[in-house]
């Protein structure tokens, strides 16, 4: 039987996070407030599943009568197979970051791109019609063109290392996926980072993932790294008066899709963005390096 992370044997969880590692993982500080402040007496607990043992993990969430599951590196494609239906998205990308149960079934979705999106439009931007450039074709960029493209975004273009890897993550878009080159920025309305540089713990922790000349106020970008939370890409759009959002955006509320899903309740979005914030605080004081497989799901 699995063991919540941190917690007694023979504790109950409702939901979790399933991962390796998982001490790092920021969701249950997010899901457990918002549950609280829904007022559901749920226990949302961190499960330290080693790599090729997902479908244990889900077989222990039908054993144990759990709600709802989140999935974290290294375990999306393998859930996306072992699962029993894929929402839309889930399918299309062919991985799953949350898990609900329907009745005796257990449905996979992906809510990376829809929390991203939403996360922009609560910064007052909305994708539809404008050009967006995404940096990166690993797992979390690969969410954010597919769903880009849907929100009705004119043009999706890839800029990322490998060729091959960014024609890939360009087709989820469709006929406006794209593929372009980093000088080629000036052209977008929208700049999504979702590489790992910048990302503590990393060998570019202190870099920048494009030339920040490129950019002017006519910009505006969106960071998926949340550790550190000003990443000097950000600190560089301050500066140069920028307008930029932080990657904690994205982690709140695909998170609070999860709850939605699970809950059937409209998730408690501030008191969620709260704790991811307070969570960070303490990791940075703790000193918590972030893992290399936690980086992996940036990398292109």
């Amino acid at each position: 039987m699995l063991i919540p992370d941190g917690m007694p044997p023979g504790t109950d969880a409702a939901a979790g996070v399933i991962g390796y590692p998982v001490r790092h993982s920021l969701s249950p500080a997010i899901c457990q407030a918002a549950l609280d402040h829904l007022g559901l007496d749920w226990i949302y607990a961190a499960f330290e599943v080693p790599a090729g043992q997902a479908g244990r993990a889900l077989d222990h969430m039908r054993a144990r009568g759990m709600v709802g599951l989140s999935v974290t590196m290294p375990h999306k494609a393998d859930v996306a197979d072992a699962v029993d239906g894929l929402s839309p998205a889930a399918a299309a990308l062919g991985a799953v970051n949350c898990v609900a149960r329907d009745h005796d079934r257990l449905i996979g979705h992906n809510t990376d791109g829809a929390g991203f999106c939403d996360a922009l439009l609560a910064e007052g931007v909305d994708p539809a019609g404008i050009r967006c450039a995404v940096l990166g074709a690993g797992g979390a960029a690969r969410a954010v063109v597919a769903e880009l493209a849907r929100r009705g975004a004119a043009e999706v273009a890839v800029i990322a290392r490998r060729p091959d890897r960014a024609e890939s993550a360009a087709g989820l878009a469709g006929p406006v996926g794209t593929t372009a080159r980093p000088n080629s920025i000036g052209r977008y309305h929208l700049v999504v980072n979702a590489t790992p540089v910048g990302m503590a713990g990393t060998e570019g922790a202190g870099a920048l993932p494009l030339d920040p000349d490129l950019l002017t106020s006519t910009h505006h970008v969106a960071e998926l790294v949340y550790n550190p939370l000003q990443t000097p890409l950000l600190v560089e759009c301050r500066t140069r008066g920028v307008p930029a959002s932080t990657g904690v955006g994205m982690l709140v509320h695909q998170a609070a899709h999860a709850v939605r899903i699970w809950t059937g309740a409209e998730p408690p979005v501030e008191a969620m963005s709260a704790a991811a914030i307070t969570a960070l605080e303490r990791r940075k004081h703790q000193d918590v390096a972030i893992t290399a497989l936690e980086r992996r799901e940036h990398q292109d």
